[in-house]
């Protein structure tokens, strides 16, 4: 029934006429879809939100628009700064600035404050204490779209370098005596981390297909096999974007900049590795077969299975992230899961049907013939057929290391990615998404300005809310006695509710750092201690505690029990689908203990490389929880591969030949493909984004610590030190060992 099966798909795959009818249907999707729906990226939404309704800084946000509304939408702060000091002549120009933002405002703004209108004495209050910085706040209509205020804040440039006699958006941070002028605050933070995202999207993919096409070249020396993965990989693409472009225009999901260049650098990496499990397949069978299509056939039967494990065991773990309650994680499960599963498609309809078309002509300029083609082509040639060397490859010699010293390398390998798996404990992780961005983008600079000249604190206020019942209370009062804080506001009463009053609390910290995330769990504590001493009853349910440190704090927990999550189940899908394909509970558990080691260690030496070498203080939270998922599915890919070649092997060999065969069969064509796979990863390490950096850079040393580490070696010595258990409790292997082993 089963060998039926691959008859028929195989047949209609890569038959005469079916290979052709393949590809006419995937090409036709393709234009169909991109007709008739939008592309992923005009369906981008980069101010999607992170945090749920129900957390607590959400539930503040709630009450606080409710309680204490405004008209006012997204501000920005014009920041104004002279290392030298801001002098009268700088002011007086600052001042005609303002006034023409007052009398000739830009389409989308509200308010400004009126510096024009203050006497020069006044203004010079407004300075910070060293007198090197000015900010002028601005607010923008309620709404607003992102696009129009990116226009807006492009105006109040324009107007700035025509009013002032040398243009103060140009100068360094550096330059002695220049007054410069950088827009920060959430408006100018969004516009300019929209832009970096945008710059990266066609960089990204171009370098993307230019490392593929490259490693391509360099492993296989043909330029007709280097194109076929990449002419795959585009029409799958072709396919992709449309369809995540249809469902997010219908409301279905959602999608930004972040999710869907990683979906790009994925689709390319594990998409090319798919193509090579087949290509590899195709090129050995193209050695005993004569006939193009006979040796597709048998390629699909070889590797089909193998294929397609590894695709829906990338498939299912991306899924999982559906459960993430943080949106930027939660955003992830679709782009990617829909990416692989259509790419896993491609893999097993689109390219060997070209293979099928192109035949042998694939590998020009070293065509794979068979024995008798190689005769024949000798003497049509006048020439005498290379005489066959018994030379082992390097595939083979690995093989008999592996099985005479299966407990040195084991242990060398154990305590290799041991060490690094213990940095792992050391890594310091960050909540602060504007410190992912260049040092040098301007609302940055603005930021570290602000940060650097007044108190951290001003930056972004903690907002505390308490419903007070109307009695007295000293909430004020406790907290301004914290050591912490810097500065409570007073208390401004409800719209609706009078006994409801809300306070702006200043820290002494960088309001974006650990340590002032740290403070919210003890403010929300003092809190309820005032309100219950007043008398006032369920204290804990009428605290309500915002602002960006707050949402910080919340991401930091969101990101935590999404982790505790979807690890362990991501973990239960990858070794049910295991003992399905392998039938062994023994292989199940060690193929998942070290590609779970790797993951560790790849954290390790990540944060090695990046923290000791490069000078990285922390990395973004939730990137461990993203490199755990591409780097256990993935490498599970390698591990799936290599293992399915030595468990078919051993049907017909004693176990150490099986294992010598296996590991010599699989390892040039994983060896390549973890190279690609890796390589796409470190494309991420050429955009501006640190948070793309760092997870390009993890998991970039995941796959090359599965490909050189743990899959020729590690894995390998573990099947040869457990023998016949490998198989437990798959008898019919059990029995197919110790029979070929008796015969040794």
């Amino acid at each position: 029934m089963k060998n039926q099966w691959f008859k028929t798909y195989g047949n209609a795959i890569s038959g005469k006429k079916g290979r052709w009818f393949v590809l006419v249907v995937w090409l036709l999707l393709a234009a169909v879809l991109n007709m008739v729906l939008p592309q992923a990226n005009s369906q981008k939404n980069e101010m999607a939100g992170n945090l749920e309704l129900t957390s607590p800084s959400q539930q503040a946000k709630k009450v606080a628009e409710k309680e204490f509304p405004t008209t006012s939408g997204t501000p920005a702060l014009l920041t104004w700064y002279k290392s030298t000091g801001i002098t009268n002549e700088d002011l007086t120009l600052i001042q005609s600035y303002t006034m023409e933002l007052d009398k000739n405002p830009v389409d989308s703004q509200d308010t400004i404050v009126p510096f024009y209108q203050f006497p020069l004495p006044a203004l010079k209050q407004q300075l910070s204490p060293d007198g090197t910085t000015l900010i002028l706040p601005v607010t923008f209509q309620k709404d607003t779209d992102k696009e129009i205020i990116k226009d807006d804040l492009l105006a109040f440039k324009e107007k700035a370098a025509a009013i002032f006699p040398k243009n103060p958006n140009k100068p360094k941070i550096s330059d002695k005596d220049q007054l410069l002028l950088r827009i920060t605050g959430p408006a100018g933070i969004s516009t300019d981390a929209t832009a970096l995202f945008s710059q990266g999207d066609l960089s990204l993919l171009f370098g993307t297909v230019a490392i593929v096409l490259v490693l391509l070249l360099l492993i296989y020396r043909s330029p007709i096999l280097a194109v076929i993965p990449l002419l795959g990989v585009g029409i799958a693409y072709g396919v992709i974007s449309p369809i995540l472009g249809g469902i997010a225009k219908a409301g279905w999901v959602e999608l930004d900049s972040q999710a869907l260049s990683i979906m790009t650098v994925l689709l390319f990496g594990a998409g090319t590795d798919y193509c090579l499990f087949l290509i590899s397949r195709f090129r050995n069978y193209l050695l005993e077969e004569k006939d193009k299509l006979t040796a597709m056939k048998r390629s699909l039967k070889g590797a089909s299975g193998a294929i397609a494990m590894s695709g829906l065991t990338v498939v299912f773990s991306l899924l999982v992230l559906l459960l993430s309650r943080y949106g930027a994680i939660h955003r992830f499960a679709i782009p990617f899961s829909l990416s692989i599963l259509i790419m896993m498609a491609a893999s097993l309809t689109l390219i060997p049907a070209l293979l099928s078309i192109i035949g042998r002509a694939s590998f020009y300029p070293f065509l794979p013939r068979t024995k008798e083609m190689q005769e024949e082509r000798a003497l049509r040639k006048g020439k005498k057929l290379p005489s066959q060397t018994n030379k082992a490859g390097f595939g083979s010699r690995l093989g008999n290391l592996i099985v005479k010293r299966p407990i040195q390398l084991a242990v060398i390998t154990l305590l290799f990615l041991g060490v690094f798996a213990f940095f792992s404990t050391k890594i310091v992780y960050t909540y602060d998404t504007l410190s992912s961005f260049p040092k040098d983008m301007p609302s940055r600079e603005g930021f570290d300005i602000i940060a650097e000249h007044f108190n951290p604190g001003e930056l972004a206020p903690v907002q505390i809310i308490v419903q007070t019942d109307g009695k007295s209370n000293s909430v004020k009062e406790d907290l301004e006695n914290l050591a912490y804080v810097e500065l409570v506001s007073k208390g401004i009463q409800g719209k609706r509710n009078s006994t409801i009053l809300s306070y702006n609390l200043e820290m002494n910290v960088n309001p974006y750092s650990n340590k002032a995330m740290s403070h919210i769990p003890d403010l929300r504590k003092k809190v309820e201690t005032s309100l219950k001493a007043a008398g006032i009853t369920n204290a804990s349910d009428k605290v309500w505690i915002g602002g960006l440190t707050a949402e910080q704090y919340d991401t930091q927990q969101t990101t935590n029990e999404d982790s505790s999550v979807i690890i362990p189940i991501v973990i239960s899908i990858i070794a049910v689908l295991l003992l399905v394909y392998l039938r062994s509970i023994t292989a199940t558990a060690y193929l998942i203990g070290t590609v779970l080691l790797s993951y560790f260690s790849a954290l390790g030496l990540g944060w090695v490389l990046l923290h000791y070498i490069f000078g990285v203080d922390a990395i973004q939270g939730f990137i461990p929880l993203y490199a755990f998922v591409f780097i256990v599915a993935l490498g599970e890919d390698y591990n799936i591969f290599m293992i399915s070649s030595i468990w078919k092997k051993s049907k017909q060999l004693p176990l150490l030949q099986a294992i010598k065969e296996g590991v010599a069969e699989s390892g040039s064509v994983i060896t390549s493909a973890g190279l690609i796979l890796a390589g796409t990863f470190a494309i991420l390490t050429t955009l501006p984004i640190q948070v793309l950096v760092h997870f390009g850079t993890i998991t970039a040393i995941g796959v090359l610590l599965d490909t050189f580490i743990v899959r020729p070696l590690l894995v390998p010595s573990i099947t040869v030190l457990l023998g016949k258990w490998a198989f437990w409790p798959s008898k019919k292997h059990i029995m197919v060992v110790e029979r070929n082993s008796s015969h040794e």
